[in-house]
């Protein structure tokens, strides 16, 4: 079987999948398996898109050659770039990220006991790269207000579980 007789159709039946998954991810009435089925097809949509590309790659760049095929492809590019560059106005902080920041921002003391441990242990963990560090401070306090790599040191509260 030629890949013209599987990329276009491919490509219409994923697209057909992913919108109606995305539609319902909007509205917030997706399932599990609709998100599950959303992700993934994602990536089997790029391969079909791309065969579909390589197949009509004639077509194709003479119609790029188009001053509004440009114009609209030209502005496709800028929002993407956009929407990993600007804030969002209005939106307050992503709820996980938020949480991170208070641990960050939490005393020492309070950590390890929202970490299940002694403050003692946890003290003696951040002695290695911070000695003198005190129960009343916080983790960003010890990294000088570098919330990120006051994250870091995080996983000395929660280091990760033995299999």
């Amino acid at each position: 079987m030629s890949l013209r007789t599987w990329a276009t159709p491919l490509t219409m039946g994923f697209f057909l999948l992913l919108a109606v998954t995305g539609v319902a991810m909007f509205f917030h009435i997706e399932t599990p398996l609709n998100k599950l089925l959303h992700e993934w097809l994602g990536w089997a949509l790029l391969a079909a898109v791309g065969a579909h590309l390589w197949l009509n790659r004639r077509p194709l760049s003479a119609y790029l050659k188009r001053p509004l095929a440009l114009t609209i492809m030209g502005a496709a590019i800028a929002i993407l770039l956009a929407s990993f560059m600007l804030p969002t106005p209005g939106a307050g902080p992503v709820p996980v990220r938020a949480a991170l920041g208070s641990l960050a921002q939490a005393p020492i003391s309070t950590l390890a006991s929202l970490a299940g441990t002694d403050p003692a242990v946890l003290l003696s963990k951040l002695a290695a790269d911070h000695p003198g560090a005190r129960a009343e401070q916080s983790l960003a306090d010890l990294t000088g207000g570098d919330v990120q790599a006051a994250l870091g040191l995080l996983a000395l509260a929660y280091p990760p579980e033995a299999p």
